[in-house]
């Protein structure tokens, strides 16, 4: 996810403690009650028929057609596996290394920077031209290049994590990416290579929505063409998990990969790679 790089909507939610400014007493998976005794359901290995009709590419986002074809399943393993992408699959540079990049604090840089405007390149509505333009408030020039420069340079996987990805890609799991980013993506893909893991499907920029809102999630649950239920949510924002409990799917608060990993056997998710 992006934690809404540059946008004021973490400042202003509820006081909180623990690692990753969350509270250290949630649980890990959230899920209604009725969800309880999904793991049994995802236990099989083998793939799960389903009586789901594809959805035509006429009814699909324009910026979807392509990414996956759904069009051809008839046989689906489930759960399809959702992930947020920045700070629980790709390390967040905005974090760790944009104040020093523009010699800041991180909250002086948060009381400057433009209240909407990466929001809206989040969403597809601005180019990075525009948002370099507007950036700051006060309109101030920023060096452009220098800066995709610096978020490029601070790209890399979170511990742990690649490994995880490559187990659920060899025991055949759907994977998308459902996450708040801009058309920067594309700079994550050509250094770290994420889709050999897993389809840039849900990225904000392609779909014009952002979580936590609902109809990101019902956006999601459409083009997919399965029940939410069948959908396991992966965010270290709980905001985000909870919407997407909300929503109907099963949602797991990241922390790290080795409690990912848990959290995913834990729902019957088969990680063991069979050596050849």
């Amino acid at each position: 996810m992006s934690k809404s790089l540059w946008a004021s909507e973490r400042t202003q939610a509820s006081p909180v403690s623990g690692p990753n400014n969350f509270p250290t007493d949630e649980p890990a998976i959230r899920s209604p009650s009725r969800f309880l005794s999904m793991a049994a359901a995802f236990r099989p290995t083998a793939s799960v028929s389903t009586n789901l009709k594809p959805i035509s590419a006429a009814t699909r986002s324009p910026a979807i057609v392509g990414a996956v074809d759904l069009s051809t399943l008839e046989k689906r393993k489930l759960p399809v596996l959702l992930f947020d992408v920045m700070d629980t699959i790709v390390r967040d540079p905005f974090y760790y290394d944009i104040p020093a990049f523009f010699k800041m604090s991180m909250r002086e840089l948060l009381e400057e920077k433009h209240p909407t405007a990466w929001v809206e390149f989040e969403k597809g509505m601005i180019d990075e031209i525009e948002l370099g333009k507007k950036f700051f408030k006060d309109g101030r020039a920023i060096d452009l290049k220098g800066l995709k420069d610096c978020m490029r340079r601070g790209y890399s996987y979170v511990d742990g994590i690649e490994e995880l990805l490559q187990a659920l890609k060899q025991n055949n799991y759907e994977l998308h990416a459902f996450t708040n980013y801009p058309i920067w993506y594309k700079m994550i893909e050509e250094k770290l290579e994420l889709s050999k893991y897993l389809s840039w499907t849900f990225c904000s920029c392609l779909i014009g929505k952002r979580k936590p809102a609902p109809d990101s999630y019902a956006v999601v649950v459409h083009l997919l063409n399965v029940e939410p239920e069948s959908c396991i949510f992966i965010d270290d924002r709980v905001t985000n998990v909870e919407a997407a409990v909300n929503a109907g799917m099963v949602g797991i608060h990241f922390k790290n990969a080795d409690s990912l990993k848990q959290d995913l056997s834990s729902l019957g998710v088969v990680l063991e790679v069979l050596n050849n």
